[in-house]
Order: structure tokens, then C-alpha cells, then sequence
């Protein structure tokens, strides 16, 4: 019993680093993209 615990903790671990891993990203992505969109662009003249 104490393996399968084990495994299931390691697992459980991974899965929730790159849970975290990828919400950061997602993060840093909708951050670029609103900054972005609010940095304004010399008028053409």
C-alpha cells in the first residue's frame, strides 16, 4: 500500500507543477497581450 501512496504522490506532484507551471505562462501571455494593446502607436503623418 505504502508504494502505490508513494506513486501517487509523485504523480499527483508532476501534475500539479505543471498545472502551476502552465497558468504562469497563461498569465504572462495575457499580460504581453494587454500591454500590447495599450501601448500606443505614433499617428502616420
Amino acid at each position: 500500500m505504502a508504494e502505490t501512496n508513494d506513486g501517487d504522490d509523485q504523480r499527483r506532484n508532476k501534475l500539479v507543477k505543471a498545472g502551476v507551471a502552465v497558468g504562469i505562462g497563461s498569465a504572462a501571455i495575457v499580460a504581453a497581450l494587454l500591454y500590447a494593446s495599450k501601448v500606443k502607436k505614433k499617428p502616420r503623418r
